[in-house]
């Protein structure tokens, strides 16, 4: 089970098995190698690989223009930058304006951890099109994601059963069989990652990011992070602060919280985002069919979660839904607004004893196809979250904390305490109990919180802007609903994200947008 839900929406997209060459830690010996005058071979972009989510080749670009892809090398263990490299994927749409007009690379990270940048900005480019006029929009895979030494702890058939487990234990006998499960997806992830298990925290890929920045030619970074991307790029700006370009966080993650605080945080925010759809159903339809009013749409669905806890239903054959699979699946359509439609229509029928809606949106979170194939996104992103959190929780002290999550949220509490069990017997030692992302010295960046977002829970922008020091965080508020801003569309959001990247406008400090 992961650690938290996953901080970014993803498309119910085909996903394909994992290769095992995906697997690979090591792309060579660079001892005499300068890395940062390394040459890139752009080439266009092969269908994405397994671990990225699979599916075909991108889209040309409007006006016919081709996605190109390159690999880059980044030293294994940064503290030996003459060592072993891992190869990193990179994927470039060229910039549509002209020479004159042409600011640099603006990088992008989409959040997870784990998630895929080869397939994600292909998929979200026409939400950029606008800043493609004066950059060249890049993305990648970080370590241990996808191509770049893409990590697997189990395969599809071992996943299946590890996703659909009891998460929420109410006996000594289910306590004991999480545990187990969760023992024996990590004992996974240390024998099939090898060396790469110690080598992808957020400060590694920040690293590797300023070594892009070089590579790409570039004398700043300029960037635009989402979700678990804003905490990248906060490490990125504490470590590199003078390098830091035009930088945008959207979707902010609290970098003041460890990780027991930041799951409670998404408890509290996964209610609140419920709350929302509960009375956006009952005020907008003259009748909500998944509840008479905002408390009765949220005691059915606890009913139906405590039911399938028992006794689950027909998923999408041969997998039932279980209560697991069903709280993932109503976590992600709360992701987005534009998803609440499918929330409501899979209440329908899971209350009718159909759950393939709510079991295909559970699928989605988990990386998972309907041909029963995984990305690595569950597998990068509990090996990063555990090599980068210090805390390591007992099942004892989770059992202590239950009363306080119920509180936070009655449906999502328990998931996501037991959640912090994931990283407890892990191979590697954790780096902080948060990260640091003091950035003294860097220009302003602009901080964006979603009052109604689910994953990062607004109040993360705040902590964010005073974290990164005085001059530095510039925060906007967004009063919406959603993970995230800027793909609400909303043209005060846009305005000023554009403005800022584009023309290098900073926006007035405290902007609400609404």
């Amino acid at each position: 089970m992961p650690t938290q839900f996953q901080p970014r929406v993803t498309a119910l997209a085909a996903v394909t098995l994992l290769l095992s060459a995906a697997l690979s830690a090591c792309g060579g010996d660079s001892k005499e190698e300068d890395l940062s005058a390394q040459k890139l071979s752009w080439k266009d972009c092969p269908a994405p690989a397994d671990s990225e989510g699979g599916g075909g080749a991108p889209s040309p670009l409007p006006g016919g223009a081709e996605w190109q892809c390159a690999t880059m090398k980044a030293p294994l263990d940064w503290s030996k930058p003459k060592g072993d490299t891992i190869d990193v994927a990179l994927i470039k749409a060229a910039t549509s304006g002209g020479k004159d007009d042409r600011i640099g690379s603006l990088v992008f990270n989409f959040g997870g951890p784990g998630g895929s940048g080869i397939t994600t900005l292909p998929a979200f480019a026409e939400e950029y099109a606008k800043l493609r006029t004066r950059y060249d929009l890049v993305s990648f895979d970080p370590r241990g994601v996808g191509r770049s030494a893409g990590i697997r702890c189990e395969d599809a058939e071992q996943l299946d059963t590890y996703f659909q487990q009891d998460s929420t234990p109410d006996d000594e006998a289910e306590r004991k069989k999480l545990i187990e499960n969760v023992k024996s997806f990590n004992s996974g992830c240390e024998k099939n990652a090898g060396d790469t298990l110690g080598h992808v925290r957020t400060t590694d890929a920040a690293r590797d990011m300023d070594l892009m920045r070089q590579v790409l030619g570039d004398d700043k970074l300029h960037y635009f992070g989402i979700s678990y991307g804003t905490e990248l790029g906060g490490v990125y700006a504490h470590l590199f602060p003078k390098k830091v370009g035009r930088a945008v966080f959207d979707a902010v993650v609290d970098p003041t919280e460890n990780a027991e605080q930041g799951s409670l945080g998404q408890a509290k925010g996964f209610q609140l985002a419920l709350d929302n759809f509960a009375k956006d159903c009952t005020s907008q339809m003259a009748d909500c069919t998944v509840g008479d009013s905002e408390q009765d749409v949220k005691d059915k669905i606890a009913k139906l979660l405590k039911d399938l806890d028992g006794k689950p239903i027909r998923g999408l054959p041969p997998r039932e839904l279980t209560q697991t699979a069903a709280t993932n699946g109503i976590a992600q359509a709360l992701y987005s607004k534009d998803f609440w439609p499918y929330l409501t229509q899979g209440l329908e029928e899971a209350y009718d004893g159909d759950g393939k809606i709510l079991m295909a949106l559970s699928d989605s979170m988990n990386g998972r196809n309907e041909d029963g194939e995984y990305s690595n996104i569950q597998s990068a992103n509990v090996s990063v979250n555990c090599a980068d959190d210090k805390a390591r929780y007992t099942p004892r002290y989770v059992e202590e904390k239950l009363p306080e999550f119920r509180e936070a949220s009655p449906l999502f509490g328990d998931y996501l305490a037991w959640g912090m069990v994931s990283c407890t017997d892990w191979a590697v030692e954790g780096q902080a109990d948060h990260p640091d992302v003091s950035a003294q010295g860097a220009p302003p960046i602009v901080v964006i919180g979603n009052t109604g977002d689910p994953a990062t829970p607004y109040e993360g922008a705040r902590k964010m802007a005073r974290a990164l020091g005085k001059g530095v965080g510039v925060e906007l508020t967004y009063k919406g609903q959603g993970h995230g801003a800027y793909d609400s569309k909303n043209k005060c959001v846009r305005d000023a994200v554009d403005g800022y990247l584009l023309k290098g406008t900073v926006p007035e400090a405290d902007t609400v947008c609404s």
